[in-house]
């Protein structure tokens, strides 16, 4: 056991010394993202089209759609399509980029000129407020930053600006869209945090399934290193003369093993936490929220979006997008600003505050509704950490078999997040445990220093037993060398 334990410390141990030190920066840097708010601050004004332009849209009337939106891209409108999702595609759909239509032309743009490419990028550096101009613009492939994104926004272009930040943003030469945003200082602390927090080098993470492999397979070798290495502390202890349970160990090795006695526990529950995150072999089951949306929207075709949007001769001040908001199977349309502020109107272009009973009424169909409230406060289940949540927001509980959380939008009805009993074993055994993100430990500072300590302690666990056993190991080697030679003369 401990010749398992020592090997299993050099090659392992590495990675999950990795991991902690890694894991620091990600209490305080993510991986670099786009948000939809940043996406939205970046889009010149919107305009309403009219019918005329509308009935050229290469749909049919009775297109099932997912969503739709008006946006200005490269200096005229566009229609940016999801059809519905389907049963045998529905994973992929939520992922695929949308459709885009030019609304001069009514026609599916296939590709984004490079002065389009360019224009896009001034309005986003001018709405966003970047400062310095558009530095070099050119077609780029995979890279550490674009390896979710890349497949579906090909071909990729990436405009660097002349600014103090370093700002870098990817634009899909599909449809025109910035679809990432990353500054020197994001890339700098990725590179410290996420990419080995995740395994997530280029070559590895550009194939998903494989990299999918690699994480769980390593983390399970860091549960099985850390359950030996437990069995192995408990069996080396020793009764002194006085009675008390010591370690037969000196200097680095003691501290090895008082360390490991005491933060094992932790070793094991964070590694076994982050195995859990990538749900390996489907074992919590699928998200609902994907049927519950559809239950809170209903079916949307084209030509009741057609005629909805074409109502909306007059937009309020500032608007950057129109976008669909179905519920109940009535189309809604959202007009949102600058700040993200949205305004909702009805099929006739009437401003429709989202009552109480247009929720109830949309969740008629399918399980009874046990409770909606309206909650001004987080719960267990709808928090922010690291970003901020909608709030108030409605909370349904379904009377279901596995009673299904609904976190709706109070302005569009829009489903924010659904907590089945899946999500809401996922949130307890990764987030809970992984992040310690647990009721009445969330608020920071107080979270800041007991992770610290905590992640201080099991990084000397994982520190000194890779170097511990690489030590040993190198002289392991050195003896087989000298017995082979040996053997041999």
């Amino acid at each position: 056991m401990l010749v398992v334990h020592r090997w299993l410390g050099v090659l392992v141990g590495a990675v999950m010394t990795i991991w902690c030190l890694s894991g620091f920066v990600m209490m305080y840097a993510d991986y670099p993202r786009l948000t939809g708010e940043a996406q939205l601050r970046g889009l010149a004004p919107a305009r309403s089209p009219d019918a005329a332009t509308l009935a050229r849209v290469e749909l049919r009337d009775d297109a099932r759609l997912a969503s739709v939106r008006v946006e200005t891209m490269a200096g005229r409108a566009v229609l940016r399509v999801v059809p519905a999702a389907v049963a045998e595609r529905r994973i992929a759909q939520q992922r695929a980029a949308p459709s885009t239509v030019d609304l001069g032309t009514g026609r599916t743009l296939t590709t984004v000129g490079r002065a389009d490419v360019r224009r896009v990028a001034e309005t986003f550096a001018r709405e966003s407020g970047i400062a310095g101009g558009v530095r070099s613009i050119a077609a780029t492939g995979i890279d550490q930053w674009t390896v979710q994104t890349f497949r579906r926004n090909r071909p990729l272009y990436r405009a660097d600006f002349a600014d103090a930040a370093g700002t870098t943003i990817y634009i899909s030469g599909r449809s025109g869209e910035v679809v990432q945003h990353t500054t020197r200082r994001e890339r700098f602390w990725g590179w410290l945090g996420a990419v080995p927090h995740w395994l997530y080098p280029t070559m590895l993470r550009q194939d998903g399934a494989a990299w999918a492999q690699v994480v769980i397979w390593t983390s399970l070798l860091g549960c099985f290193l850390t359950v030996t290495g437990l069995w192995v502390g408990v069996a080396r202890l020793r009764r002194g003369r006085d009675g008390r349970l010591a370690s037969p160990y000196k200097r680095l090795w003691w501290w090895h093993h008082m360390a490991g006695l005491f933060f094992g526990v932790l070793v094991l529950t964070w590694v076994a936490s982050g195995l859990l995150s990538m749900n390996p072999w489907g074992l919590l089951g699928r998200d609902a929220g994907g049927a519950a949306r559809e239950r809170l929207s209903g079916a949307m075709r084209w030509g009741d979006v057609r005629a909805a949007i074409g109502a909306m001769t007059a937009l309020p001040a500032d608007t950057r997008r129109i976008e669909s908001a179905p519920l109940n199977g009535r189309v809604y349309l959202l007009s949102v600003d600058h700040a993200g502020v949205a305004t909702r109107f009805d099929a006739a272009a009437q401003v429709a505050a989202l009552r109480r009973e247009d929720i109830v009424a949309a969740l008629r169909r399918g399980p009874a509704l046990g409770s909606l409230r309206l909650i001004a406060e987080e719960d267990s289940y709808y928090y922010g950490h690291k970003r901020a949540v909608t709030l108030p927001v409605w909370r349904a509980i379904l009377r279901d078999a596995e009673t299904t959380r609904l976190y709706i939008d109070p302005e569009t009805g829009a489903l924010i997040q659904a907590a089945n009993r899946d999500a809401r074993l996922f949130r307890w055994l990764q987030d809970g445990a992984h992040r310690l993100d647990l009721p009445g430990l969330r608020a920071r500072p107080y979270w800041d220093v007991i992770v610290l300590v905590l992640l201080s302690g099991v990084t000397m666990v994982c520190a000194t037993g890779m170097w511990m056993g690489l030590r040993k190991a190198k002289r392991d080697m050195r003896r087989w060398l000298r017995l082979r030679r040996r053997r041999v003369a």
